[in-house]
């Protein structure tokens, strides 16, 4: 991507979050009425209006591009430049009072990601990548963790319900009896711990696009390593995340890949 593009994208991106971030702060404190989608997943006001808060920012900074958002879908042509949204990744989170949900928005050129930034305004981070230029935290350069034993690595894991169903759920638990410990944080939190160097490998076997895309970028630009379960590279249709670091998710991969 021409840099004088990807400048102006990461700019509009940041600016795009933190409109995002007034207007979730706004209704985070007066509460909010939820509704339910054909797929029985919640949404409400607030992640509406953040789409649009978003929509209008991302358009008039890069008007070539496309947008595809969780709440009002494809505005353009996929291929190209597309901005990937979610305004707010973390609904069941948000109306329960939970501070794990944040606003996702990534950009990709063609097939490949080349920006994300990863708000959570009430938990209280903001995290941004661009290809070749690092990840960073509120300002704070960040490097994933130098864990190259299972031994010492500390897992996370967050929506797993199908591989319970999975053959793999065998491995997922031969895979945490070798390791130090195991969490599950969830949502954005572990995809920022392991960026920062606070934890070392995150697996989820259903997650979309939308989520992930942002801070599969941001996990990269910090030397990390993010794939689908089988080690293949994330698309549109990416259902599952295997990320760590180098070492760990090398020996993690072919104990999980079907």
């Amino acid at each position: 991507m021409n840099p004088d593009i990807a400048a102006t994208a990461l700019a509009a991106a940041r600016e795009a979050a933190a409109a995002a971030a007034d207007v979730i702060r706004h209704y985070w404190r007066r509460g909010v009425e939820v509704e339910l989608k054909s797929d029985a997943t919640p949404v409400t006001v607030a992640d509406r209006e953040a789409e649009q808060a978003i929509r209008r920012i991302l358009h008039a900074a890069l008007p070539q591009a496309s947008i595809y958002g969780e709440e009002f879908g494809l505005d353009g042509e996929r291929g190209g430049l597309l901005w990937l949204v979610d305004p707010l990744d973390g609904t069941k989170s948000f109306v329960r009072r939970t501070p794990f949900f944040s606003t996702q928005i990534a950009l990709m050129d063609g097939d490949e990601l080349v920006l994300g930034v990863s708000s959570a305004p009430v938990y209280g981070e903001t995290m941004w990548a661009s290809a070749g230029t690092g990840a960073w935290l509120d300002g704070e350069r960040v490097h994933v963790a130098d864990t190259t034993g299972m031994a010492q690595t500390s897992i996370s894991i967050g929506n797993v319900k199908s591989l319970t169903g999975d053959a793999r759920w065998e491995a997922l638990g031969a895979l945490i009896r070798d390791s130090n410990r195991i969490r599950g944080y969830g949502d954005f939190c572990h995809y920022h711990l392991l960026a920062r160097g606070s934890l070392d490998l995150v697996i989820e076997s259903d997650v979309n696009i939308l989520d992930v895309a942002a801070l599969a970028v941001i996990v990269r630009e910090a030397g990390g390593v993010f794939t689908d379960l089988d080690g293949a590279p994330l698309t549109l249709d990416t259902r599952s995340v295997l990320a760590g670091t180098p070492a760990i998710h090398a020996q993690a991969l072919p104990r999980l890949r079907r």
